[in-house]
């Protein structure tokens, strides 16, 4: 058949069929017909049966004939069927339809109770640059559909410099529902203005929403006002919401004020905000600090998250026994209180540990260099330096089964990183794994040639076969491999040179 047969066929069935072959042929006349079909679709529109005005609304759309549809589509995107409002929809963003009743009609979309449709119109008004129905965007923010929420937070930030969405947004901050006006808040400014304020200071403590007082404390937290300050403070030591308490101790505990010592020392013992207080008081420091995280430490009803959060900011706080109340913890049954002990360690070994410290330490990591295969990299940074640690790290290079661990390892040995590791008794060790399995080993083993040439000045036994095994991983498939192999090799011509 023809497509001109096929388009009479269309036509006729437009005229006598039952409501599905209209439905179809309407799709149909779309697809194939020309110019001269449009005012036929513009019928169909319409027509009683929503089969057929949904099936007319894909058709127009079909024939790119935008001045036809802008006479029948914005009415379709308020029909009373979705399915119908919804193709008229896609229809008009494909003709690329602009004019104010197209708009006008996506804003309507905007609240519709069919969550495809508010997702057609808040894509269309964006691609065509204009926010809609301002106030029902905004509300938007507060979606339950995931999707539909990000986009129109996305979209009012495109839009926030438009006076009517800034005033919008402003006005949902102070009365909106719940979710929407949380995004309002955060969509505030630095610095309120003078009449804002006020309000936004009578939420914080007599709100009853805490998703909405945690956006206005951490909008506050920016305003440096000592009135604004003092109310979070005294909020904060007023306050019994365990998650208000979180964001108050996590806003101000940057401050380093005395005033959370007391609101601090109340929430160290509770479940779910004792962490952020311990993280709060390692920043406030002194006496007494010391002594409210020292007890947490050793008290066996310590939450383990609290714990953890304790041990790190002791850790941050270089106490004279902080390595002895650390160490215990890297046999916690938790594997957060491991992590938090180890981070603690981490932190003082930015300053260097005392030399009565430092044999405990290095064989207490080495022992566990493998206990957590995603915090190696920190385990390794506390090893760096620590001479006690490099007879452990010789035998477990090759002792241990994880690349991960044997990479850290030998970049441990690596003469930059470990004192006396100048010396040939590692270099067999760094020539041995040119050859392993895993990338990430050769690596290190030919990063470790390459610093042992250069922190000795001297050439390696063996040279010419060294030589050899080295630039076959010139050919090596990993990136990363190659070019240590290569940065060895010129290390042995530097060296041979001078």
């Amino acid at each position: 058949m023809t497509t001109e047969h096929q388009v009479a066929f269309f036509l006729r069935e437009l005229e006598t069929g039952d409501t599905w072959r209209r439905a179809a042929a309407a799709k149909g006349l779309g697809r194939l017909g020309g110019t001269e079909h449009a005012a036929v679709l513009v019928r169909a529109a319409a027509d009683p049966a929503p089969e057929v005005r949904e099936g007319a609304a894909v058709g127009l759309g079909r024939l790119g004939v935008p001045e036809a549809g802008a006479e029948v589509l914005p009415a379709l995107m308020d029909d009373d069927d979705p399915w119908v409002r919804r193709r008229a929809s896609l229809a008009s963003t494909r003709l690329g339809l602009s004019d104010r009743e197209v708009v006008d009609a996506y804003g309507r979309l905007l609240g519709d109770p069919d969550h495809h449709l508010r997702i057609n119109a808040l894509e269309a008004l964006r691609e065509l640059g204009v926010p809609g129905d301002v106030p029902a965007l905004v509300r938007l923010m507060g979606d339950p559909v995931h999707r539909l929420s990000g986009l129109a937070w996305a979209m009012v930030r495109d839009f926030r410099k438009d006076p009517n969405v800034e005033a919008e947004v402003v006005r949902t901050a102070q009365w909106g529902e719940d979710t929407a006006r949380v995004r309002a808040l955060l969509m505030l400014p630095d610095q309120p203005t003078e009449q804002l304020l006020p309000s936004l200071l009578r939420v914080l403590t007599d709100d009853p929403s805490t998703e909405v007082r945690c956006a206005v404390a951490f909008r506050l937290a920016r305003v440096k006002l000592p009135e604004v300050q003092y109310a979070l403070f005294a909020t904060l030591e007023a306050e019994r919401d365990p998650e208000m308490a979180i964001q108050l101790l996590f806003l101000l505990g940057r401050s380093g004020d005395e005033r959370l010592l007391d609101p601090a020392s109340r929430w160290l013992s509770d479940e779910r905000a004792g962490p952020s207080a311990a993280i709060a008081l390692g920043s406030v420091g002194g006496r007494t600090a010391t002594k409210l995280l020292r007890a947490a430490l050793t008290a066996q009803a310590t939450h383990a998250h609290t714990l953890a959060a304790a041990a790190k900011a002791y850790g941050e706080m270089g106490r004279w026994d902080a390595v002895w109340l650390l160490l215990p913890l890297l046999d916690h049954a938790a594997p957060e209180v491991y992590e938090g002990g180890l981070r603690g360690l981490d932190a003082m070994a930015d300053t260097g540990f005392r030399p009565w410290e430092r044999a405990a330490v290095a064989r207490a990591l080495v022992t566990r260099l493998d206990v957590a295969p995603t915090l190696v990299g920190v385990t390794e940074r506390v090893l760096t330096g620590l001479a006690e640690a490099l007879p452990g790290l010789r035998k477990l290079v090759d002792r241990t089964t994880s690349p991960i661990v044997r990479a850290a390892a030998l970049s441990l040995l690596d003469p930059r990183n470990a004192t006396d590791a100048g010396t040939p008794h590692d270099l067999p060790l760094f020539v041995r794994h040119l050859d392993d399995a895993h990338p990430w080993v050769r690596q290190a083993a030919a990063e470790g040639i390459t610093h042992w040439v250069e922190e000795t000045g001297t050439l390696p036994p063996g040279e010419e076969r060294l030589r050899d095994r080295l630039t076959a991983l010139e050919s090596d498939p990993d990136d990363f491999v190659r070019e240590a192999a290569a940065e060895a090799l010129r290390a042995l011509d530097d060296c041979r040179n001078n």
